[in-house]
């Protein structure tokens, strides 16, 4: 199955240079803040590169469709989460099934993710929310409402590793799929620069419609 691997400033139309086939499940992959403002191949001074072409690569040999592109300069999160909405729109209107549409986001990454299930406020959106949660989020991010299938994965030494529940309990869409998993690397908010397996098996088989995983 031929997969999409966008980089760069891409548009609503370009979705549709793959065929679409009845069964395609799509992921779109919101990487972190490091890699907005620096290069692919720059190293985090901590954490080492991010290591963005691997972790699409683990998703494309999954049989997704993967659409996503390199971030460039601090975008808006909300601004940037209207323009997934706009696409997950246009792959519903050609006839895509929400439930075959995954949005994964890691650190930054994954607040723009929750945005994007916000703004779309579709029961039946697939997403994957990575590091991208701290406990004050909700007196400093009020607008944020989980809408959809939501995972959520953090790691317990990383400063973003804690529980969303409170999260879920304050959003008003009902959900019917909600599962955490916490890891334990040891990394910090360094185990999402690299395609982990701890992370991305969880992830794909959310995306394939996998609720019940052990």
């Amino acid at each position: 199955m031929k997969a999409c691997f966008l980089i760069g400033i891409v548009f609503c139309t370009t979705l549709f240079a793959c065929e679409k086939k009845n069964d395609d499940r799509f992921i779109f992959f919101l990487h972190n803040r490091f890699l907005e403002e620096h290069e692919l191949n720059e190293l985090h001074p901590e954490f080492g590169r991010t290591e963005y072409k691997e972790i699409i690569a683990e998703f494309k040999k999954s049989g997704l469709k993967v659409i996503s592109e390199k971030r460039k300069g601090n975008v808006n999160a909300r601004d940037y989460a209207y323009r997934i909405v706009t696409q997950i729109d246009s792959l519903i209107h050609i006839g895509v099934e929400p439930h075959r549409i995954t949005v994964v986001g890691t650190s930054k990454g994954g607040y723009i993710a929750q945005y994007v299930s916000t703004f779309a406020n579709n029961q039946n959106l697939n997403f994957v929310f990575i590091a991208s949660f701290r406990n004050n989020d909700i007196q400093d991010i009020p607008d944020i409402d989980y809408c959809g299938n939501i995972l959520t994965i953090y790691e317990k030494s990383d400063p973003f590793g804690v529980s969303a529940r409170e999260r879920k309990s304050t959003s008003s869409c009902e959900i019917h799929h909600f599962k955490e998993i916490e890891l334990n690397t040891g990394m910090g908010h360094g185990f999402l620069f690299k395609p982990l397996k701890e992370w991305i098996v969880p992830t794909i088989q959310w995306a394939n419609g996998n609720y019940d995983m052990e």
